[in-house]
Formats: structure tokens, sequence, C-alpha cells
């Protein structure tokens, strides 16, 4: 299992290397952070739903809800999860909503009782949108989560 986590932490960097330079060419336009409850791993594979804001200075909150889906592993139990994204776009100008779409990449994360994670995503419309971590990921529980993941980001309330 400790092997797998490396593994997870060597591809979540090199993803990370990859979306950073994907977002190098964009602005940074925010910050989108999200919150969600009690989610049990699957094994192979999880599905997590959370209530998520999008901040940008001098701009109203914008609400989405999100579903994070997983492959790889993921085994336990979290009570809680919070995530936060610099959100990077081609332009400064987004109105309500335009966050929304489908966005993929990859994550890490392990847990005993407090635990970190990161993730990184590219998506949204036409794959303009780039989400690095602003910060790592924070989770109570117990728990370890490596693979492949997508985000599906609709508006919405939470």
């Amino acid at each position: 299992m400790r092997r797998l986590s490396i593994l997870s932490l060597a591809a979540t960097a090199l993803i990370a290397s990859i979306t950073l330079a994907h977002a190098q060419s964009r602005t940074q336009v925010g910050v989108l952070e999200c919150r969600g409850g009690p989610n049990v791993g699957m094994i192979v594979g999880s599905v997590t739903n959370l209530g998520c804001v999008f901040r940008a200075q001098g701009r109203p909150d914008d609400l989405y809800t999100a579903r994070i889906t997983k492959v790889g592993i993921d085994l336990g139990i979290t009570e809680q999860t919070a995530l936060s994204w610099a959100v990077f776009a081609p332009t400064v100008q987004l109105g309500p909503g335009d966050l929304s779409g489908n966005y993929a990449g990859v994550s890490a994360s392990a847990a005993v009782g407090v635990g970190l994670g990161g993730n990184v995503m590219i998506g949204g419309s036409q794959n303009s949108f780039a989400l690095q971590p602003l910060s790592v990921q924070g989770q109570t529980g117990l728990s370890v989560a490596g693979g492949v993941q997508s985000l599906e980001l609709r508006p919405g309330r939470f």
C-alpha cells in the first residue's frame, strides 16, 4: 500500500507540472472552495458530492455543486472533506456558471484522524480552465486514496 501511495504522489506531481504549464498561459481569476460530508471508499473508486463556491475579487460569490468520481485505490471512510483550488482561465471576464463543465486529473490522499491530499484538474468549457491546488486537501477519517479522478461542476446551491 505504501508503494501505491508513493506512485500516486509521483503521478500527482507529474500531472501538476503538466497542469502548471497549461495554467501559465492563463490568468488566475479566483478561488474555488468545496466542502463535503461523509464518504466511503469503494476499494477501486468512489463518488463524492460537494458544495462549492467560486470567489473572485470584485464579483459576488458563484455557487456550484460538484461530483468527484475517483478510479484507483480508495480505502476507508472520511467524515469531512475540504478542497480549494486556484482557478486559471484564458480571460478575467467570467460570468455566473462559467466554471461549469467536466474536469479530469489525478489525486492522492491519506488520513488517520486528520489527513492531507492533493489534486490537480483541467477542464470546463473547451478544457480552458485549470484548477491548481491552492492548499492541500483536508479531511478527517481513516483512508488512503490515489488515482485518476473526474470532477463534474454544475451551477447550484449547497
